[in-house]
């Protein structure tokens, strides 16, 4: 049976890579640290694996064919996908056989993901792994949940999603040690005319809501304002999703601050799963 050594939010602007002079060399500096403790954190619970739970920009899927979630079951993925991008380029080992476990076990327990053997990673993905430093030989398994294309699955979908999730990691016995990564949010809004706003009242609340426990709570609220937030912010599936994979523990934010300079509230948490 597979130990989860840790939970963790983080938010992700291609932003933070690309202009990271555009705020000021303090905050920069401040933000950055706290992606690198995240790091540092999660590699002390020395993890064999990791998944990743995060959103598709485009690059995987489009009109023709989105699914609400897909597992990756590939050998490797590479990433960045975007040329633009300013990060190096690279290609991150996966774990073929616990995502192909992972999908074995969904379809069992009723859930329906698509499933890749040729996924890619974007800026989604790749800027929170990249700022906190984590081991790019740390096998991964990536899960996608649609947060871009309406009709998107439900904030308490995703939550159970993740419920579903933890219990499977408990229960494979492929891999001693395993971390997972929600990324995405919090509040943003891309390609609108309220670009470079940034809801801070959403965001404190909903980490409050996060913070105290209350999970029903914190679906509803999440449900119910995330359109005040921005387009962005439907990322936060990924935060439920890490919410139901904690079944309970106590949740924590290491970091927030808005950045309207960067497009995005900064939002940095960890479960206390250990």
């Amino acid at each position: 049976m597979a130990e989860i050594t840790g939970i963790y939010t983080a938010s992700h602007t291609p932003v933070m890579l690309n202009f990271p002079d555009s705020i000021p060399a303090a905050l920069k500096d401040e933000i950055f640290a706290a992606y690198k403790a995240m790091g540092d954190d999660f590699m002390a619970g020395k993890p064999d694996a990791l998944i990743v739970l995060s959103n598709d920009h485009l690059h995987n899927f489009f009109l023709d064919n989105f699914p609400a979630y897909c597992i990756g079951c590939a050998e490797s993925y590479e990433s960045p996908i975007e040329h633009w991008l300013h990060a190096t380029r690279r290609t991150f080992a996966g774990d073929q056989a616990f995502g192909s476990y992972l999908l074995k076990n969904a379809l069992e327990a009723e859930f329906d993901p698509s499933f890749s053997m040729e996924m890619v990673l974007d800026h989604g993905s790749l800027t929170p792994l990249e700022l906190a430093g984590v081991d790019p030989d740390l096998p991964i398994v990536p899960v996608l949940i649609n947060c871009v294309q309406p009709p998107m699955p439900t904030m308490r979908r995703s939550y159970n999603l993740g419920k579903f999730l933890g219990q499977a990691i408990a229960n494979y016995d492929g891999v001693d040690r395993v971390a997972i990564l929600a990324t995405g949010g919090i509040s943003h809004d891309i390609a609108t005319p309220r670009m470079g706003m940034v809801n801070e009242e959403f965001d404190q609340t909903f980490l409050a809501h996060m913070e105290s426990g209350d999970v029903d709570a914190t679906i509803q609220y999440a449900t119910d304002f995330v359109h005040t937030a921005g387009n962005g912010c439907e990322e936060i599936r990924m935060w439920m999703a890490a919410m139901g994979a904690a079944n309970g523990a106590t949740y924590e934010r290491t970091y927030y601050k808005a950045v309207n300079d960067w497009y995005t509230g900064i939002g940095i948490g960890r479960f206390k799963v250990s």
